[in-house]
């Protein structure tokens, strides 16, 4: 039972993926985009595809957990729009991972890479976006608005899922006029439910490392719970940089990675092993 728990794994994958998924965990409950990095991370590790999907939706489950709770706790999440749309999230991520599983989702990058880049130039140049708290309640439309992106957000994260939180914060910000920080904790806990629906559709369908998934939890918890304070406490001046930033670097990874077969992570994987 323990030789095949610990099959494939090494001090140097292991380390590689600590450090990986603590940064991912951290980024992910700030601005969105963790996945980025801790995928990579696993699929640079010798995982087989859909193994490394499983895994990684497990293994951020409980960092997801733990900076949800950190917001939620800071009153950053609203109760009543996450019980109207939290089951759109849970349905879109059901079918988006159970798609997954029979073909894979190498043709959206070109897709995603131009969406990230509307994203981004909105963002620079509307410099007040997501500055301030707008937000004056829930409407019949907005709602509506709502349960669309989580469903099309869940199928997207299930499916495929770069850049989820990055679009879901992008989202909530200009359908509800949430300032950063209001838009991050409801983020969250869209994206917890879509990570944990898709973690057991995977569980059940045998496709997660477990002793990768049960370990490097416990990393994800420090770095969400890192993130999430950090995020809390400087607010949106902090988060949109950040958020900036993040979505700057899953661009240009996409783009290196689609256009010049360039495997950033795996190039730092390589470093990192012959380190250590």
């Amino acid at each position: 039972m323990l030789e095949n728990l610990l099959q494939d794994v090494t001090v140097g994958s292991f380390l590689f993926l600590a450090v990986a998924c603590f940064m991912a965990s951290f980024i992910d409950a700030v601005s969105g985009g963790g996945g980025l990095i801790s995928l990579p991370a696993y699929l640079a590790s010798g995982l087989p595809y859909h193994v490394a999907l499983g895994t990684n939706k497990s293994s951020a489950c409980l960092g997801a957990i733990a900076s949800s709770i950190k917001f939620a706790k800071s009153g950053k999440v609203n109760w009543d729009l996450m019980k109207k749309i939290a089951p759109f999230s849970f349905i879109g991520a059901f079918l988006g991972v159970n798609t997954v599983l029979r073909i894979k989702p190498d043709f959206l990058a070109p897709l995603i890479i131009v969406l990230l880049i509307l994203v981004l130039v909105y963002t620079i140049f509307n410099k007040k976006i997501g500055e301030k708290d707008e937000f004056l309640g829930l409407t019949k439309d907005t709602i509506i608005k709502g349960m669309l992106v989580a469903l099309v957000l869940g199928f997207y994260d299930g499916f495929f899922g770069p850049g989820t939180g990055s679009f879901l914060i992008f989202a909530l910000i200009k359908v509800f006029k949430f300032d950063f920080t209001k838009a991050s904790g409801n983020t969250k806990i869209l994206n917890l439910i879509s990570n944990l629906t898709s973690a057991c559709v995977y569980i059940f369908s045998g496709k997660v490392h477990i002793f990768y998934a049960i370990t490097i939890s416990f990393i994800t918890i420090l770095g969400g719970t890192c993130g999430a304070k950090m995020a809390v406490t400087k607010g949106a001046k902090f988060i949109r940089p950040l958020f900036i930033v993040m979505t700057t670097v899953i661009l240009s990874k996409m783009v290196a990675e689609t256009f010049f077969g360039i495997n950033v992570v795996g190039m730092i994987q390589k470093v990192f092993s012959e380190i250590i």
